[in-house]
């Protein structure tokens, strides 16, 4: 028996390698990701949403020392209680049922609703409600949670909550007796109006009847307000919005009236919780909103429209202000106040704030557009759109920005004491950036009027920049025609900084000076993008934030931060060390209220280095400058958020490799070990899967040049694989990403076909301003050959797949080798001279910009240059095409015309060449519905096994499917 002993063991090991199995298209929704993260405030509890492709979520809460764990099944949207006990959380509706639903075409008031969870984290208690729109819970301070549920079901057909049926009769009984204390107190409010107002409550009534509407309204529903604390609880009926302040001692409700109940009018409620006291600050309206409190809750704005019908074709609304202890809201600003422009009017869409302090009120503003033309009936009213020379913007550009633009308002002051507006931002200056907080002495702005016709080629417009007094609304000149980045003004508002794209300088305006001077000249260190490879002035790396008293600034270069002088003067100081091994460091802003770096602040860093593509966390204390600790680096990808605990030093962070799935780590910010939490996709270890290595080549640039390559398990270097070439333009940073078989939108299902026995190629590719084409061929084939050499690819098996930009150069490629025995290419552009003159349907956009300026690097107009577009078209070229190509060009393409692919389908069509055309009807540039990928994915499976693996072609590929069976061979039969 003992010398049986090892080939039994060896044979139970190959029988473990022989039962994976590749991947097949059946494994995709069971694959999960982690979505929706949040940490506690003390970083002792970690809730996660683990979502499958397709299916129910999972919500998991988890202590960070392992002694607690709960699963709540479809829980989503979870936030931690502010004291650290509770989480709340959403739980949708099983998938199945919503599913059902949907297949029944049900009405969205019958669909399957939301429940509430609630989770007691000290006792572990778990709390549900049925039928919950929506929840609320304070951002700063403060226990209470408050709820809306859904319209109640009619008595026979309603579905008993989640809880427990003697809570709810406790909960409904409470509700009504709460009820008919709020209707005492309304009927007593009431009274106390009709004997007589105080004097703001008259200002804000008078000249305001309000007419009934005209029209069915949406019903509120009821509203729960209940303290986590304490268990104290409170219902508030016909709510329809309903907003807490910061720092959880005041909310405010909107109550809307009663359709069978005319006498009931819509409210707004201000309920003190710390007094737990509440009033109605205003009666009477059709619509409010743009709810916004101050800093401490005493004072709130919103705005308001009380005349008109329903049906009226102009609304006007105003602004409205209530401060704690007043007896009822004010207006303080409408269409006619003082220091509103002529023809202007108080946005229904204002973006109110309060300054930090409290002292300013910002609002919105914008012009009163004529009413619409009802003298014609709809069918009799013409439709044109009329593209005008001078336009600012051309139609398609207007009309998709035609919402935006209806709703777009320009900042303004509300001045409370001298009762007059202050307009700051106009139709001629539309950006303005505040400064402390809303407090700071000086604002600044940008004005592009005038210049905007030249984004149409240029894909920019230059600026004029302006300092704006924010209690006068005087403006000052400070540059003209700046072709920068974004505004960056110091926390006061002293300084102003901004990176020159031409100059590729930074410069500071003081504006207590008023004088506009460079700084960081000093570092010799490029600012500035070193690797910009198109036609176009290199972008500036980037500004972390002003430090404390507006002294200094941190900026990035390619690797390091340094700290800047904002006068210019001293000199400027490297905090890290980055650039020696090739290390970017990154600063990570983990608190979304952080305003300025403090001097003595520990700053968390990304990490990321160029040579082995590994990624960490660092920490750098600014007290002792150059003092870098790293708390990890590892040849892993760090995913894009790292949360950090409010009042803890803890932080969490997922992180992946090809081969490792990523998952949920917690780490303290004192030690280097990290613990992982989560287990996902454990099912992976079932299936064949692969590596990944870094590969390097010298092109026929001379270049030395990174590619990725990815190898099947298991793999012989002695056999000869098929091998897939995906591309789009650098990809050496994706080296540790984990690849997830998923129906894609377009790109390759990479981890798909090398479980399937492929070998991948993602070659990094640099280019040549007005040689795209050239480029392309000089990096892809050149790397296609030198992984041939290699010995383990048949040079006669190799495909080529890539999407827009990658589908380009795929139609380009084959017109210049035969190299390539499949290529499946989306969204390509075919012939540069037609597309160059087309619009970007996703945007608006005409698409001269990109051949003049950025991706397309033709660097030139098409008349200016016209040889180059011919050159790099693979259209003039077709003759020579010798590969087999499938496009896919849909007829609701946003990005590329999808007559593009029209073109290189019927000039090879009529060739006589091998050529495949899928038009996934209403379909954008990348694939959106689900159902579409996974037909793609199928479909491509099927043709390059066909041409790569010699296996026998899927119909659709030999006979193709005729229209009058379209929608009958279940999308791959055929």
């Amino acid at each position: 028996m003992k010398k049986l002993l090892p080939a039994i063991v060896c044979l139970c090991a190959v029988t473990v390698y022989a039962q994976k199995k590749p991947l097949d298209h059946s494994v995709y929704d069971q694959w999960q990701s982690i979505t929706e993260r949040t940490i506690s405030n003390d970083g002792k509890y970690v809730a996660y949403t683990i979502n499958p492709q397709e299916g129910d979520d999972v919500l998991v809460i988890q202590a960070v020392n392992g002694s607690y764990k709960q699963e709540i099944a479809r829980g989503y949207s979870a936030v931690v209680s502010n004291d650290n006990r509770f989480v709340i959380c959403r739980i949708k509706p099983p998938f199945k049922d919503t599913r059902d639903a949907r297949i029944k075409k049900k009405k969205p008031e019958d669909m399957p609703k939301d429940s509430l969870g609630m989770i007691d984290l000290v006792t572990g208690r778990v709390t549900k409600m049925a039928r919950v729109k929506s929840f609320k819970m304070p951002d700063e301070t403060g226990t209470w949670l408050a709820y809306l549920l859904e319209k109640a079901l009619p008595e026979t057909n309603r579905l008993l909550p989640v809880d427990s049926l003697t809570r709810i009769n406790n909960l409904l009984t409470m509700a009504d007796s709460l009820a008919h204390a709020a209707d005492s107190l309304r009927n007593k409010a009431n009274a106390a109006k009709e004997k007589g107002m105080g004097e703001l409550q008259v200002k804000a009534s008078r000249n305001t009847t309000t007419k009934t509407p005209d029209e069915p309204i949406e019903e509120g529903t009821d509203l729960v307000l209940t303290n986590l604390a304490t268990g104290e609880t409170r219902t508030f009926h016909q709510v329809s919005e309903y907003f807490f302040n910061r720092k959880g001692n005041a909310l405010v409700l909107e109550t809307t009236r009663k359709n069978n109940d005319p006498s009931q009018k819509a409210s707004v409620i201000y309920f003190n919780l710390d007094q737990r006291t509440h009033h109605t600050i205003l009666v009477g309206f059709n619509d409010a909103k743009g709810y916004q409190f101050d800093e401490a809750g005493n004072q709130l704005a919103f705005v308001a429209e009380r005349d008109s019908s329903s049906k009226a074709l102009q609304k006007f609304y105003r602004l409205y202000y209530y401060k704690t202890g007043a007896d009822s809201a004010v207006v303080v600003a409408d269409r006619k106040t003082k220091g509103i422009p002529a023809n202007w009017t108080v946005s229904e869409n204002s973006n109110i704030s309060f300054s930090k302090n409290g002292a300013r009120l910002f609002f919105g503003t914008a012009p009163i557009l004529p009413a619409k033309d009802t003298s014609l009936p709809e069918f009799e009213r013409v439709n044109v759109d009329i593209w005008h020379y001078k336009d600012d913007y051309i139609q398609p550009v207007q009309l998709k920005n035609l919402d935006n633009e209806l709703k777009h308002n320009y900042l303004a002051r509300a001045d409370l004491v001298n009762n007059e507006v202050i307009q700051l931002a106009t139709d001629k200056m539309r950006q303005v950036v505040s400064t402390g907080e809303g407090d700071g002495q000086w604002f600044y702005g940008t004005a592009d009027d005038g210049k905007r016709i030249a984004t149409q080629w240029q894909g920019f417009s230059l600026n004029d920049v302006y300092r704006i007094n924010p209690e006068s609304g005087v403006v000052t000149l400070i540059r003209k025609d700046l072709k920068g980045t974004a505004l960056y003004p110091s926390y006061s508002g002293k300084y102003l900084l901004f990176f020159d794209d031409r100059k590729q300088h930074y410069y500071v305006y003081s504006a207590v000076s008023g004088q506009l001077h460079p700084v960081a000249a000093d570092i010799t260190s490029k600012l500035y993008d070193e690797d910009n490879d198109v036609p176009d002035d290199p972008n500036a790396y980037g500004v972390v934030k002003w430090m404390e008293n507006d002294q200094y600034v941190l900026v990035y270069d390619r690797y390091d931060i340094w700290k800047v002088d904002a006068e210019g003067k001293e000199k400027s100081i490297r905090l890290t060390n980055g650039r020696k091994d090739k290390i970017q460091l990154r600063y990570v802003n983990t608190d979304p209220d952080e305003r300025i770096i403090k001097d003595s602040q520990q700053l968390l860093l990304r990490l990321y280095d160029e040579k082995d593509k590994s990624s960490g966390i660092a920490l750098l204390n600014l007290a002792k400058q150059q003092e870098t600790t790293v708390l990890f680096k590892e040849p892993k990808s760090l995913g894009l958020v790292i949360q950090k605990a409010k009042n803890a030093g803890v932080i969490s962070y997922t992180k992946e490799s090809y081969t490792e799935s990523p998952n949920l780590y917690v780490q303290p910010l004192q030690v280097t070990t990290a613990s992982r939490l989560s287990n996902i996709n454990r099912q992976q270890a079932d299936y064949n899967w692969g590596t990944v290595e870094l590969f390097k080549w010298k092109a026929y640039t001379g270049k030395e040049t990174e590619g990725v390559l990815y190898k099947p398990e298991g793999f012989d270097s002695q056999k000869k694989y098929p091998m897939i070439v995906y591309f789009y333009e650098r990809n050496n940073n994706t080296l540790n990403n984990y690849i997830a078989p998923a129906p894609t939108p377009s790109r390759l299902n990479i981890s798909f076909f090398v479980s399937r026995g492929y070998i991948v190629f993602v070659p990094d590719i640099w280019y040549k301003t007005g040689y795209p084409g050239q480029s392309a061929y000089d990096y892809i084939v050149s790397g296609t050959r030198a992984v041939v050499k290699q010995g383990f690819v048949d040079s006669t098996r190799i495909g080529l797949q890539g999407q827009s930009w990658g589908g380009y150069q795929i139609v380009y490629l084959i017109t210049k080798t035969n190299l390539y025995a499949a290529a499946w290419a989306g969204a390509p552009v075919a012939n540069m001279t037609s597309a160059y003159g087309g619009i970007r349907w996703g945007t608006g956009l005409n698409r001269q910009f990109q051949y003049e300026k950025t991706q397309s690097r033709i660097g030139a107009t098409l008349w200016e240059k016209p040889e180059r577009y011919l050159q790099n078209s693979a259209l003039f070229s077709l003759p020579k095409v010798t590969t087999p190509l499938v496009i896919m060009a849909n007829d609701a393409d946003d990005a590329v015309p999808w007559y593009q692919g029209i073109e290189m389908y019927t000039g090879m069509r009529r060739l006589g060449k091998k050529v495949w055309m899928l038009n996934y009807n209403n379909e954008a540039h990348n694939l959106i519905e689900r159902k579409n990928r996974k037909d793609i994915q199928v479909r491509e499976q099927q043709f390059f096994d066909y041409l790569l693996k010699g296996e026998k072609p899927a119909k659709w590929i030999s006979e193709g499917v005729p229209a009058v069976i379209k929608g009958r061979d279940w999308g791959l039969g055929y």
